[in-house]
């Protein structure tokens, strides 16, 4: 019969640990303690305390801010967990240095932090400058949309929020009265506890509407028309991303090309990119005005953006400000040459999806039959569509809508294959677009369209997705943020600030190995 050695966990053992030697040189603990404790001037923290007096001692910032940067370098975003790891976790307890924060001090330190987490950006931006890892060749600005700590359901507008205040107070007011009258039928009583809870639940909902409708007014956007609010988090907003409608943040990064330092990180609650490219390059600049570059940093930098902050105004800025910029429109790709067949795959997607959902594809613009002088279209069913406006503005395109008759369109047979909702929708609209301006008015988006499109821009333009999204990797997927635990544009933007500081720190720890 084979034989093992004896073992139990029921023992206690002595060991000699010495905390310093629980920061190795090579490991990023070990630069994270040094930039701290040696490299950074964080006087600017003291301000935040008057205790020289009277009151208790506070824990150290730099103790602080070493825990809490490590922390979100392993994943660990939770305070309760830091707090935690300070007392069980050796190396979080020699950074520390043997001290344990409650987790409230922690949370309350994230908190308030706003300005000096921009202050120590730029301390980290500044090192990364002087050891040379920043090129400032080129420079990279997008936008990672992330969930917030609010749900998406708790949005609408004040006509919204009324609506269901009113829905919520008949809910409440009916099974109260069911409550009343099942008192004298001797019902389940684990039946009636559970409907009791239910309304308790919806008068808490009731009174959280209540109240944000006693103190908030509608948002209202570009348009002029109010858009929709959040009651838990009214700076955040709904957003569109490839994971679908989130309610969050925009975290947007401008990152240099060389080593993927990001320069400048703002989280904005809103999706639109169009209006942030314009406060991006400003606190870019200003960033490096701070770190003692008094010339404009985009004297000699080009810039590149995605789609997503392509406007005319935008254009023009960038060309007021001679700034060398790569910025796609929407149709970038359809002009590319590389992408002349791109149109086969969408067909294929289209009747791929159509097919799973038990239906037949939406007959497209391509499917109708447009003249020379468009006094007409004829549609797949061959019937005759007149013209309802000619070189009409839709969204800075120009158009010529075409508009199908009753007669023709409400007994056709194809209109479950022309229509999305042939039971709603009595006639099908088509638009025929012939461009963003008029023909010989030159626009500036007309320019960066040229720009772009020419060998050399988009030789520059595709080097962008290997700049500015690794950094989104790296923080969402490494260091395990996929959402912001925190409400509110300053505490999100503090946190936000927090994890693009550990980024470049760890560029640091990569490229400067005299901190190694």
């Amino acid at each position: 019969m084979a034989k093992y050695k004896p073992h139990t966990t029921q023992q206690g053992i002595f060991a000699a640990v010495f905390l310093e030697d629980q920061l190795q040189p090579g490991t990023f603990e070990h630069t994270l303690n040094h930039l701290i404790n040696q490299e950074f001037d964080l006087t600017f923290f003291d301000c935040r305390y008057r205790n020289d007096e009277t009151g208790a001692p506070a824990y150290d910032p730099k103790i602080l801010l070493k825990v809490i940067l490590f922390a979100y370098s392993r994943g660990i975003i939770s305070s309760r967990k830091i707090a935690q790891c300070c007392k069980e976790n050796l190396v979080f307890m020699a950074l520390a240095s043997n001290t344990h924060p409650h987790f409230t001090t922690i949370a309350d330190f994230i908190a308030t932090m706003d300005k000096e987490a921009i202050k120590l950006f730029q301390k980290v931006l500044l090192t990364c400058d002087e050891m040379g890892l920043i090129g400032k060749e080129m420079f990279a600005i997008d936008g990672c949309k992330l969930p917030s700590n609010a749900a998406k359901e708790w949005s609408g507008t004040r006509k919204d929020f009324k609506k269901k205040a009113s829905k919520l107070e008949r809910a409440i007011e009916k099974m109260v009265g069911e409550h009343h009258q099942s008192d004298h039928r001797n019902l389940d009583d684990t039946l009636q506890k559970r409907e009791d809870k239910q309304v308790k639940t919806m008068r808490k909902h009731l009174a959280k509407i209540n109240k944000w409708l006693s103190k908030s007014e509608d948002k209202i956007g570009k348009s002029g028309k109010p858009i929709k609010s959040n009651v838990t988090d009214n700076e955040s907003a709904k957003m569109k991303t490839s994971r679908g409608i989130i309610q969050g943040y925009n975290g947007v990064t401008t990152v240099d090309s060389k080593h993927q330092v990001i320069v400048h990180a703002e989280a904005f609650g809103q999706g639109n990119e169009q209006d942030l490219l314009e406060p991006m390059v400003e606190e870019t600049k200003e960033n490096f005005k701070k770190v003692g570059q008094e010339e404009d940093v985009f004297t000699e930098t080009k810039l590149s953006a995605d789609s997503g902050f392509h406007s005319e105004k935008n254009m023009k800025m960038l060309s007021e400000r001679s700034i060398d910029a790569y910025v796609a429109d929407n149709q970038f790709r359809k002009r590319d040459p590389r992408f002349v067949d791109y149109d086969r795959f969408k067909e294929r997607s289209r009747k791929e999806r159509a097919k799973y959902h038990g239906r037949k594809g939406l007959f497209a613009t391509k499917d109708f039959t447009f003249p020379k002088d468009l006094s007409h279209c004829i549609c797949p069913a061959g019937k005759k569509l007149y013209r309802s406006g000619y070189k009409v503005k839709m969204k800075n395109f120009l158009a010529t809508k075409f508009k199908a008759p009753k007669s023709a369109c409400v007994p056709c047979e194809l209109r479950s294959q022309c229509l999305r909702k042939p039971e709603k929708t009595e006639i099908r609209q088509v638009a025929y677009f012939h461009g963003r301006s008029e023909i010989g008015k030159t626009t500036f988006s007309e320019k960066m369209k040229k720009k772009i499109d020419s060998t050399a821009g988009r030789l520059i333009y595709s080097l962008r997705v290997g700049i500015v999204e690794p950094p989104f990797s790296h923080i969402c997927h490494v260091m395990g943020l996929n959402r912001f635990s925190h409400r509110g544009k300053k505490k999100v933007n503090t946190q936000w600030n927090l994890f693009t500081i550990v980024h470049n720190m760890k560029k640091i720890h990569q490229f400067g190995s005299e901190l190694a």
